[in-house]
């Protein structure tokens, strides 16, 4: 008998081999018809593959992340069968699953556009209706040669699966057949949604030396309504894009002189530096030390750490006195050296080193993206010297830092585990020992983690915390990486309690991942209206007459006596003209004077989340205010 072990635990038995699918309608006919995939004792298979052995199997739909990616999958080879149908003599690469969707690249003796979309469409809708079995065959070389022969990209994959020793697998669906490993749906029509979204040059297999193939992009649903919703969000992103926001609001600029490097504007400054100002706030209260060390040091540094062998590719070097230099793509090598510099004791670990460190890596110009990729970048560091003994409770203690940062800004997280990657240093024992203090750290503070198999540095591995902004949308900021690695290349020591010598451990953390791809984020989960605390311009002060106008400076006066950024718009406009400016600015709150107001002492205050707050006596609004700052309310 074959026993099956279901996701909760049930049990089912069976005499012969069984697919998923057989067991997908045994559960249910509405299971059969959401299902995409299946997980088998933890691998993502087809459901049309025999089970011939005891396993555990999880039958996967859309609302798992692996479901999701099949059903994208076969999304990308109808766009690419409709393509063929359209346009016969194109010449397929690769068409893979994305996050948030599908793309397949292809050369035609022109180049797709936008304008082709209609039709494509229209062809993918046709290959939907006739809802074509999906199949899926294994083929020896000389079979992939002969069936892809008017194929050259997908003929050159063939070569190199062949030579690494994969199995070599086809899928078919009609008139149209793919070299693809899968997973895939088992029939088109289950793709009942579907919508191409853009079209792009991109190099075959990344590669400038290559040709330049068109990459066009999509994305598909089970339901049309779960479409609509994708698109309604796709408009909500865009209307809260951080490079529209930044120039909108004048807080930071790009320029063509310095690609991937930001110009930080006057009020985009002011935001940078009350962030830092919290930053420092919070590490002070939890027992850090702020140091500061050199953007430019020399390249036998940089061999010592392992950075010149594993990261140099992104790595700015130059030359001074005949000998190499490297600017520094990251912070850790400079807080070893400040380690170095005096003895220490098991009494002073952990040793909690803070750095918003100014750290350059060369980025390929095409992975470039406003704030979230750049090639300069505030990284805001912290290295922590410490003893293995202490590593849990340190981890527990940062994890704990983290949740008091991403709670004040409204942002849920989730946490994953990195493990050893192929190309690494040290042993698989330390490797397993620093997992293993990760992972018990995170559980016994009751929060959950996923895996990530082989994804951690090249020195130890890490914890990544992904958070999720007002949209859904997940961006990974923090993160915790536990090195036994780099205190032994430098020969790190303290004293222990015995008066031995020892190395210590070196935590490598960070909670907003870079200054720069945090204000981009929070940028687009606020749609720019920043909580009042961190407004670059808190209060607008708009008097609507010429007579009122002194009295404004002196209401802006008096609030700026207490630290509030306050603007007065003392120009030759409506009033109404002058809200409204406000409120594209995303101001907090507008303060309108006029002879009333003026009379009594007063301001008709305005607040960007409600029409109107009514008229308060000067004193009681800033009291309101400041307390709003002060707890730095949302």
């Amino acid at each position: 008998m074959i026993r099956i072990t279901l996701k909760g635990g049930a049990v089912r038995e069976y005499g012969s081999p069984v697919s998923a699918m057989d067991i997908a309608k045994e559960l249910g006919a509405g299971l059969a018809k959401a299902a995409c995939a299946v997980e088998v004792n933890g691998e993502v298979t087809d459901l049309r593959t025999p089970i011939e052995q005891d396993a555990e199997v999880s039958i996967l739909t859309f609302d798992d992340e692996a479901g999701k990616k099949a059903f994208w999958h076969t999304s990308a080879h109808i766009m690419a069968q409709a393509v063929q149908r359209l346009f016969p003599g194109t010449a397929f690469g690769i068409g893979p699953a994305l996050d948030d969707g599908f793309y397949y690249d292809m050369k035609y003796t022109r180049a797709f556009t936008t304008d082709d979309f209609a039709a494509i469409e229209a062809e993918m809708k046709k290959i939907v209706k006739e809802d074509i079995p999906v199949e899926k065959r294994h083929i020896t070389v000389e079979e992939g040669r002969a069936l892809f022969s008017d194929q050259p990209y997908k003929l050159e994959l063939l070569e190199e699966y062949a030579a690494k020793g994969w199995d070599l697998t086809v899928y078919t669906q009609g008139d149209f057949t793919d070299l693809c490993a899968g997973p895939h749906l088992m029939r088109t029509g289950t793709v009942k949604a579907f919508k191409l979204t853009q079209c792009t040059g991109a190099y075959w297999r990344g590669d400038a030396n290559n040709a330049m193939l068109t990459r066009l992009y999509g994305v598909s649903f089970p339901k049309a309504s779960l479409l609509e919703a994708h698109l309604a969000a796709i408009e909500e992103a865009k209307k809260r894009d951080h490079r529209k926001l930044g120039k909108e609001l004048g807080l930071f600029a790009f320029r063509d002189e310095a690609p991937g490097f930001p110009f930080y504007l006057p009020k985009g400054m002011v935001l940078k530096n009350t962030l830092i100002d919290y930053w420092r706030q919070v590490h002070k209260q939890h027992d850090y030390v702020e140091i500061s060390t050199p953007q430019i040091m020399k390249r036998t540094l940089w061999e010592t750490s392992g950075h010149w062998d594993h990261y140099k590719d992104n790595m700015y070097t130059t030359v001074i006195d005949d000998e190499d230099f490297a600017i520094k793509p990251m912070n850790c090598p400079g807080s070893i050296l400040v380690y170095e510099l005096e003895p220490h004791s098991y009494r002073e670990l952990p040793l909690r080193y803070g750095e918003l460190g100014c750290v350059h890596r060369h980025e390929l110009s095409g992975a470039l993206h406003g704030l979230f990729r750049v090639r300069c970048l505030t990284q805001d560091d912290a290295h922590i010297l410490l003893a293995k003994d202490q590593i849990k409770d340190e981890v527990i203690r940062i994890a704990r830092l983290f949740d008091e940062v991403y709670s004040l800004f409204n942002l849920p997280y989730t946490i994953e585990l990195s493990t050893m990657p192929d190309d690494h240093i040290g042993t698989e024992e330390d490797w397993d020992i620093a997992t293993a203090a990760l992972a018990d750290a995170i559980t016994s503070i009751g929060k959950e983690y996923i895996v990530n198999p082989g994804d951690g540095a090249f020195y130890g591995p890490k914890l990544d915390f992904h958070i999720q902004d007002s949209l859904g949308r997940t961006w990974q900021c923090g993160t915790i990486q536990l090195d036994y690695q780099l205190p032994g290349r430098f020969h790190l020591e303290y004293t222990d309690r015995d008066g031995e010598k020892q190395c210590p451990v070196m935590i490598h953390r960070v909670v907003l991942g870079s200054v720069e791809r945090f204000i981009g984020v929070i940028t687009e989960h606020f749609a720019g209206a920043f909580p009042t605390w961190l407004a670059p311009v808190q209060v607008c002060v708009l008097p609507i007459t010429d007579r009122a106008a002194q009295y404004a400076k002196e209401v802006a006066a008096r609030l700026e006596e207490q630290g509030i950024r306050t603007e007065t718009d003392l120009r030759n406009e409506k009033i109404g003209y002058k809200i409204r400016e406000a409120q594209l600015q995303k101001i907090p709150y507008m303060l309108v004077v006029g002879d009333k107001e003026m009379e009594e002492g007063t301001v008709s205050v305005r607040a960007r989340k409600e029409e109107n707050s009514g008229v308060k006596p000067v004193e009681e609004f800033l009291g309101q205010v400041l307390d709003e700052i002060r707890s730095k309310a949302l």
